[in-house]
């Protein structure tokens, strides 16, 4: 039992790490920290990543009892194989490394824009005074918290990540896929807030994509051989 909770774990975490360091939301978590206070903006950022997480490992659970674990696993091997061969496409077919960062970062600024419109810069400081007046459950409730989660779960649906997670929960330990996601989107959401864009302009997408791409083939291979072995 351990043991299979620690190959999760380790399985769910290094995949988790590549696919979110230089993902959408890693890129709109950073861009959002420089613009909002960083509190919120990790806590509604990582939030809805561990709502996915945890929901994404339920579907993978229920998958081997409404259809045969055989062919989860069939399923499991086909889309780790697929993932990995699709992210070594984009490396090699993609044009320019920042072409997400600048993609995520034009549509914030124009959400941006129009959220400005009809406002006034002399309200700024009643609304900062405002904030620092309100509870605690009162600034999760926040337009700012609400606006990270909905960005983070929305842009992560459907994603290469979460169905790489319901794969993976259908052929590991669910609990240890779980920990090992939380622990995974925790680090990089928290890098991506505190390091805002500077450090999301010095990654290099190529080499995560590269690194990401390989570790799903092996992922991949390793699957197909438990099914051939005696």
């Amino acid at each position: 039992m351990a043991t299979s909770v620690i190959q999760g774990f380790t399985k769910s975490l290094a995949m988790t790490v590549l696919s979110e360091i230089g993902d959408k939301t890693f890129f709109a978590a950073a861009i959002m920290a420089m613009r909002h206070p960083r509190r919120l903006v990790l806590s509604g950022c990582l939030s809805a990543l561990i709502v996915m997480t945890i929901l994404s490992a339920l579907v993978g659970w229920a998958a081997p009892n409404l259809i045969s674990r055989k062919l989860t696993h069939h399923v499991t091997t086909l889309l780790f194989l697929g993932f990995g061969l699709w992210s070594l496409w984009d490396v090699f077919n993609n044009g320019g490394e920042s072409e997400e960062l600048a993609e995520v970062e034009a549509k914030l600024d124009a959400d941006l824009k129009s959220n400005k419109k009809g406002s006034k810069d002399g309200n700024k400081v009643d609304d900062e005074v405002k904030k620092h007046n309100r509870s605690i459950l009162l600034q999760f409730l926040s337009p700012i918290y609400l606006k990270a989660f909905s960005i983070t779960f929305f842009g992560e649906w459907g994603d290469k990540s979460q169905l790489a997670t319901i794969g993976l929960a259908a052929d590991e330990d669910p609990l240890g896929v779980v920990l090992g996601g939380i622990l995974g989107q925790a680090l990089c959401t928290t890098a991506a807030v505190l390091g805002g864009r500077s450090l999301a302009s010095q990654i290099s997408e190529k080499i995560v994509a590269l690194s990401g791409g390989v570790l799903f083939i092996v992922f991949g291979i390793q699957s197909f051989l438990s099914t051939v072995e005696p």
